[in-house]
């Protein structure tokens, strides 16, 4: 495994990895397929970097990342039909993302060329015919689904062959390329694009206010005072509030 020295600002001890495009029966790998060894992704973490091939090119990730907050999300395989929905959803919503500095890319674990004929099926099927709007990493190898801890205790033992179905994953991570949050799913049951823009609401508002955000919250609706925060504090900060108890106090922010 490669450390990464070239993007500054960063820990210089954070997991590189240049994923190969070749067949996995012909890898030779950078890194092994080990449990005692795999990287831990955990909140606050930073975001292992690595070099691959997209839909839309070469990428470093990080590079991609760039300023902006990403959402990474993955799929086992290609031509599947839960994805498909999945994936035509997000693209629908890119503008949403858009408008809050949001890049969306995503992954799934069969070779890029099979990945633009997949595209296809998804604009005629979940895009009204629209072009597809951000690019889909090839992870043959299984290096980057790896590098993410994104598989499940079976689905470890699959990944030098074979289907593993639990490459389903979503980590929104922000400009400091830190990872904000990570959410895995089952085979069997769709992703909601409409809580994940949500999130990305909440975290966004959560920095730039310093709040936090209740059960089911929307934009525009009352927020959380957090208890490290004075009354003293929060009416100088926030103006009125209204306290439920001394460590639940809401407010507006309209």
């Amino acid at each position: 495994m490669k450390k990464n020295t070239s993007t500054a600002g960063l820990n210089a001890t954070k997991q590189f990895i240049r994923v190969p495009a070749i067949s996995t029966r012909a890898l030779t790998r950078s890194i092994t397929f080990s449990a005692a060894n795999q990287p831990r992704i955990r909140i606050g973490s930073i975001a292992p970097n690595f070099e691959t091939e997209t839909t839309q090119g070469k990428i470093n990730f990080h590079d991609f990342i760039g300023d902006s907050w990403t959402i990474l999300f993955s799929h086992p395989a290609d031509f599947t039909p839960v994805c498909t929905t999945e994936l035509g959803a997000f693209s629908a919503l890119k503008p949403e993302f858009d408008s809050r500095n949001v890049k969306l890319i995503g992954l799934s674990a069969e070779p890029v060329a099979k990945h633009k004929e997949w595209i296809k099926d998804i604009e005629e099927i979940a895009t009204g015919g629209k072009e597809f709007q951000f690019p889909i990493i090839g992870d043959e190898s299984r290096e980057v689904s790896y590098l993410y801890d994104m598989v499940d205790e079976e689905g470890f033992k699959n990944l030098s062959g074979g289907l593993v179905l639990t490459i389903r994953s979503v980590y929104i991570i922000d400009p400091s390329k830190k990872v904000r949050l990570i959410m895995t799913y089952p085979a069997s049951t769709g992703r909601n694009s409409a809580e994940v823009l949500r999130v990305i609401d909440a975290l966004q508002l959560a920095d730039k206010r310093g709040v936090a955000t209740p059960i089911d919250w929307t934009e525009g609706q009352d927020v959380i005072i957090p208890p490290t925060v004075s009354n003293e504090d929060a009416k100088k900060k926030f103006g009125d509030f209204k306290e439920v108890k001394p460590y639940l106090r809401y407010t507006s922010l309209e």
